[in-house]
């Protein structure tokens, strides 16, 4: 019962609590970054290891802002984007006596009566919510996603710490201008409060990839959902870590990077839409070696003139046309942008596409340094630190975080496959009337509210 009056969001003191923990942990970072200013060193790999431990410990936005921004090159210092990227989203569940009174608040007093059996105990938890499997009266297993409690009001705490951290962080270091991430991640975050609208994300890429064979979306159970409870399909699976962990011959390691390639990139290039979070906990392997997606929160939608710019850049660098590239970048948002900003982000740029442009079978990284990325970001970010600066549009937070967030995962798959290949057959014929005449239709038969609009 302790642990339930603890979970209850919506107590003042719980309330306190919390604004305690997450400005101290906000606070101490931004205490250190003034030090620095000033010549006054830390050791930031302590203290950001102590940040990770006070995070994890708080279900929510802060802990998936934290995961988010680990990602994104450069909107924190390398010390504490290395601990935070570490965070997993297995904050400890809500007891039973707390998940009866959630249940009967979404599905009322007799909400047991629509389930044949309903686990006491969370088959998994995550940052805004845990999962429990139940049985339907027709033996159909499912899987509901309870939303913790008063999750709203956390948002708009939490986020207001993120606001602090980062303006802190950028009157130190103006390389990435944060303005239009930041908000991206209040809009994204806002929207996987929403779990009607995660319903529909699923419906969405069920209609995408099903038909394809690519992957598996599981079915939302639309009469026992409610903005603050989805419940879907139950799939079984073995996770990706746990298989990693197993000696997979080079045949499942790259029929699963494959999977996962077309499962991201057949909606992006076919139907302007994105998973923004190739997070390892967001996908199973089924007994019959079938990718399953989860987790539909954080999904991006985007005009055909965006993913165009993305074709037309690879297309530049492939054959050194500036006024091209220059173009792409003007397409996805960037203003002003200089010769010398477009040359400092055409070589990351160049990291980031090598493998769609050699046309063989290679490693998605091709080299025996585990750190060329890192040190790669940190040249471009110097540079970009002396030129002045630049402002990523807000839509490209999460392609540019899908991307590296696969390479990670394709990088510790050890897959070998002619990426070129795969990216060409994806994108032949590509027309942007098409894709915005497809996503139209895609988006009203899932009833996904259409943000372009």
């Amino acid at each position: 019962m302790a642990r339930d009056n603890d979970l209850d969001r919506s107590s003042l003191f719980g309330n306190m609590r919390r604004m305690i923990r997450s400005t101290g942990a906000v606070g101490g970072i931004a205490a250190r970054l003034a030090g620095e200013r000033i010549g006054i060193t830390t050791n930031k790999d302590a203290h950001a290891e102590e940040l990770k431990r006070v995070l994890g410990g708080l279900k929510g936005p802060m802990m998936k802002v934290a995961q988010l921004l680990s990602t994104i090159p450069d909107a924190l210092p390398e010390e504490y984007a290395r601990e935070l990227s570490q965070l997993q989203s297995n904050a400890p569940p809500m007891g039973w006596s707390f998940v009866r009174r959630r249940m009967q608040t979404e599905l009322g007093p007799d909400w047991q009566n629509h389930f044949k059996d309903f686990s006491h105990e969370a088959a998994a938890a995550a940052s805004l919510g845990q999962v429990h499997k139940a049985t339907l009266p027709d033996d159909r297993h499912v899987a509901c996603k309870l939303q913790y409690p008063d999750m709203r009001s956390t948002v708009e705490s939490d986020l207001k710490q993120l606001r602090l951290l980062i303006s802190i962080y950028h009157r130190l270091d103006n390389a990435i201008k944060q303005d239009e991430v930041y908000m991206e991640l209040v809009n994204r975050l806002k929207e996987e409060l929403d779990y009607v609208r995660e319903a529909a994300n699923l419906r969405l890429f069920g209609l995408m990839l099903n038909p394809t064979q690519k992957a598996f979306v599981p079915s939302p159970i639309e009469q026992l959902s409610t903005s603050r409870l989805l419940t879907m399909d139950w799939v079984d699976g073995r996770s990706l870590r746990e298989m990693l962990d197993t000696d997979m011959d080079q045949g499942q390691r790259n029929e699963i990077a494959r999977s996962l390639f077309f499962s991201w990139y057949i909606p992006f290039y076919h139907y302007g839409v994105i998973h923004g979070d190739p997070h390892m906990g967001n996908f199973l392997i089924r007994s019959d070696n079938r990718l399953c997606l989860l987790d539909f929160g954080s999904i991006r939608i985007f005009k055909a003139s965006f993913v165009q710019g993305v074709i037309d850049l690879c297309r530049a660098l492939e054959n050194n046309d500036e006024d091209l590239a220059h173009h792409a970048y003007t397409s996805w948002g960037f203003k002003d942008i200089s010769k010398e900003v477009m040359e400092i982000l055409n070589e990351w740029a160049r990291f980031l596409y090598s493998p769609l442009i050699q046309n063989k079978v290679r490693l998605i990284q091709n080299s025996d340094d585990p750190q060329l990325g890192r040190k790669l970001a940190t040249k471009v970010h110097e540079r970009l630190q002396k030129a002045g600066g630049v402002t990523p549009p807000r839509e490209f937070v999460l392609v540019d975080r899908s991307a590296i967030g696969l390479g990670s995962l394709f990088t510790r798959l050890q897959a070998k496959l002619n990426w070129s290949h795969l990216f060409q057959e994806l994108i032949a014929n590509f027309d942007q009337q098409k894709l915005a005449n497809n996503q139209k239709c895609a988006l009203e038969t899932a009833r996904v509210p259409d943000p372009l609009e």
